[in-house]
């Protein structure tokens, strides 16, 4: 059973840089597409950004030029480089492992951005 564990979040001020980690058990995380995602308090969980198993990206509009999605897979890691940090992006993020119908999810890291 693949697990996956976040780590990297913390108190940033506005302006500030985190990168999140998402590290997954198992050797197979190679074939694994890879998202994170945030939830604020009252809010949906929303894609951030996502890496295909290929090592294409997408993010979303609200990130874009600021946040940086990628994976080692040697290492079975997928990073979140997250600068130009604002209040409104803060969250708990989630790392989040989909192959087919497979769905797996860690427990979340929460990023505040705070003066």
């Amino acid at each position: 059973q693949v697990q996956v564990v976040e780590s990297g979040g913390g108190l940033v001020q506005p302006g500030g840089s985190l990168r999140l980690s998402c590290k997954a058990s198992g050797s197979i995380f190679r074939v694994y597409n890879v998202g994170w995602y945030r939830q604020a308090p009252g809010k949906q969980r929303e894609l951030v950004a996502g890496i295909a198993s290929s090592g294409s990206t997408n993010y979303a509009d609200s990130v874009k030029g600021r946040f940086t999605i990628s994976r080692d897979n040697a290492k079975n890691t997928a990073f979140l480089q997250m600068n130009s940090l604002k209040p409104e992006d803060t969250a708990v993020y989630y790392c989040n492992l989909q192959q087919f119908t497979t769905q797996i999810w860690g427990q979340g890291t929460q990023v505040t951005v705070s003066s």
